[in-house]
């Protein structure tokens, strides 16, 4: 009786929640009826776990067939949306690398090591940002939050057309790391709500790549900007304002476009949304719960494995850093003029477009995610290790040895999905991806100034630091696999096992990885 009054005060509350004030007009147990409606509106585990349910009323054999239509779906609209904001996202990183080689330091009168200043002042910004776009991303939309603040990085990364000196640039590249310390746990959030953990590292690897791919545009851009001829402004201004442009423009196609999670892409029907919500919620990780857990936070900081992943995060991001940012500086130190410097990196962005999909491919295999990880660091040690003992006159053979730097992206990348794929509990997953960041990005601040001015053009300082940036993550990255690889077998041993269904079900609790005995963490 009870529950059928219940379904009869819910019927008549408004459809459009929006046009009245909580509890107008209506009586005690039509606001108490209202106050559960918004509740599960606004908890999207909740309503995760309604359309599990709802998806468990039918046929499995045809849940799994039209999953394979939804994954093409997400994979063929969703996939290129997170792919060209990527590739922008690094091309506005990268557009200060390829405006050095044309006069941009002496234009605004930088001296000494004012330039690794201000490539290191990015990630100052994106340091602020780190832990509090981490737990803002928790609460709000991700789709509406990524779309907002491409409008204002746009704008800002054209401001950097109009300073004039080395405080006015510092501050302007600080501001935009700040916004663009979204996009990354953005994209590594919403890729582990819309696929499966087996197909995480792939589609992460996928939207990483398009780091090549704007590298390639990058140098041509930068080549285009350097042969135009009759400018009324500078060349290297006008590289800014481009990438700036094209970065506003896109974000209305996010915004517009962009889901929050499989629950509301619009180019879904409601069934195939359900058959979303299906797919991922053997994830056993949920969708996304607003609630702020203090006691996951605790948990984060107590677990010695999320240590580890910290330590690798700053390892990796020491090495993109120095990658990033002295690239063009390397190369042109070859004895290789602003025009070559720029057009020879490009070949840089297929090695890395070709790495991150064939290693991202071999992270798909069964425990070979640690591995591939490992792998990745394989050809950048090989790279820097020609860097420091090839002759200076076998200049092509140095400029080969730089282009398997741009290696360094398929680690990376795999190592950010991994949170998204062992780190359980809404809470403890926005903390421990919050420090990951802000670890990664103290590295990638650390990274530049290994490189001595007195020392190029091979840096022997900056190298041989490099290397042993290299050893010391995959030695790290081993040990994590290794202290996995122990947890499972110990849970295996004590059969922490339940029915389908209702470990599914349980993936919606938010449960942190160390409470839900049934989650085994992908090696």
């Amino acid at each position: 009786m009870d529950a059928k009054m219940s379904e009869k005060n819910e019927a008549s509350i408004p459809k459009s929640l929006v046009d009245i004030e909580p509890g107008v007009g209506l009586d005690l147990p039509k606001q108490n009826a209202l106050q559960r409606l918004i509740h599960r509106r606004n908890d999207l585990n909740q309503l995760g776990k309604d359309m599990l349910q709802k998806s468990l009323q039918y046929d499995r054999a045809q849940l799994e067939a039209d999953a394979v239509k939804v994954r093409w779906k997400l994979d063929l609209l969703v996939l290129p949306m997170m792919m060209t904001t990527y590739m922008l996202s690094f091309l506005d990183k990268q557009t200060l690398n390829y405006s050095n080689a044309y006069g941009l330091q002496s234009d605004t009168n930088m001296t000494g090591n004012d330039y690794t200043w201000v490539a290191s002042a990015l990630y100052f910004g994106w340091l602020c940002g780190a832990w509090p776009w981490n737990m803002l991303l928790q609460r709000v939309a991700i789709g509406k939050l990524v779309g907002g603040m491409l409008f204002v990085w746009g704008i800002v990364c054209m401001l950097q057309a109009t300073v004039f000196n080395f405080s006015g640039f510092f501050a302007v590249r600080f501001f935009l790391g700040m916004l663009e310390g979204c996009v990354s746990p953005a994209w590594v959030l919403l890729t582990s709500m819309l696929w499966t953990r087996k197909e995480q590292t792939m589609r992460s690897s996928i939207w990483l790549c398009t780091n090549g791919v704007s590298n390639i545009l990058g140098s041509l851009l930068a080549y285009g900007s350097g042969s135009a001829e009759g400018l009324s402004i500078a060349q290297w201004k006008l590289i800014f304002l481009i990438v700036g442009a094209l970065t506003f423009v896109w974000g209305f196609v996010i915004l517009l476009f962009l889901p929050d999670g499989p629950h509301n892409a619009k180019m879904l029907t409601e069934y195939e949304r359900v058959v979303a919500v299906w797919r991922v919620s053997e994830n056993q990780i949920g969708l996304k719960d607003s609630t702020i857990r203090p006691y996951q936070i605790k948990e984060a900081l107590l677990d010695g494995k999320c240590y580890l992943l910290w330590m690798v995060s700053m390892a990796l991001g020491l090495l993109n850093g120095a990658v990033t940012n002295f690239m063009s500086a390397i190369i042109k130190g070859f004895n290789f003029d602003a025009l070559r410097a720029s057009l020879l990196q490009a070949p840089g962005g297929a090695f890395e477009i070709v790495f991150c999909l064939l290693i991202g491919r071999f992270s798909q295999l069964p425990n070979m995610v640690g591995i591939s990880i490992m792998l990745g660091c394989l050809p950048g040690m090989a790279g820097l290790i020609g860097i420091l003992t090839i002759n200076i006159e076998h200049r092509y053979a140095l400029v080969a040895m730089c282009w398997l730097q741009n290696v360094v992206g398929s680690p990376i990348v795999l190592s950010w999905t991994v949170p998204g794929l062992n780190i359980a509990g809404h809470t403890k997953r926005s903390a421990v991806m919050g420090i990951f960041f802000v670890c990664y990005v103290v590295g990638n601040i650390i990274g530049p100034h290994l490189f001595l001015s007195t020392e190029a053009p091979r840096y022997p300082t900056a190298i041989k630091g490099l290397l042993g940036t290299y050893c010391a993550t995959i030695v790290l990255q081993g040990l994590y696999v290794l202290w996995c690889w122990f947890d499972n077998r110990r849970r295996d041993r004590l059969g922490q096992h339940a029915e389908v269904e209702e470990e599914l079900l349980e993936g919606f609790e938010d449960l942190t990885d160390k409470q839900n005995k049934h989650f085994r963490y992908r090696l």
